[in-house]
């Protein structure tokens, strides 16, 4: 059986506003404490994570990050970006259950690639 997982986007007012990649790059600023790492971790450039992390800021009421002015200042999660990884995994958690039994059934349907035959 192959093995099949739930992802999730959340769209606001029909935008694509939160997934699970943008909810990966603000769990690694809150492990890493910086916007570099945190997109160094997951294979993109310092400016593709921090246009990822500006449009967050601007998406929420509060920001989701917050940065010290200067290079090497560091940048941490705030209150409202602990909350949104919270509010989003929960969610995911919650739709997963829900949707067990179906993936289940998809797993079993998946055509699986075949193996090159060894030379």
């Amino acid at each position: 059986m192959a093995e099949v997982r739930l992802t999730m986007r959340i769209d606001v007012d029909g935008h694509p506003a939160l997934g699970h990649g943008k909810i990966r790059l603000l769990e690694h600023v809150g492990e890493t404490g910086s916007i570099s790492a945190a997109g160094r971790a997951m294979g993109m450039s310092y400016r593709r994570a921090w246009l990822l992390i500006d449009s967050l800021n601007n998406q929420f009421r509060n920001p989701v990050v917050a940065t010290k002015p200067g290079g090497g200042g560091g940048a941490q999660l705030t209150e409202m970006g602990r909350t949104v990884i919270r509010c989003y995994r929960d969610a995911e958690r919650d739709a997963g259950i829900g949707a067990k039994t179906p993936l289940a059934e998809l797993g079993t349907l998946v055509k699986r690639p075949q193996k090159a035959p060894s030379q």
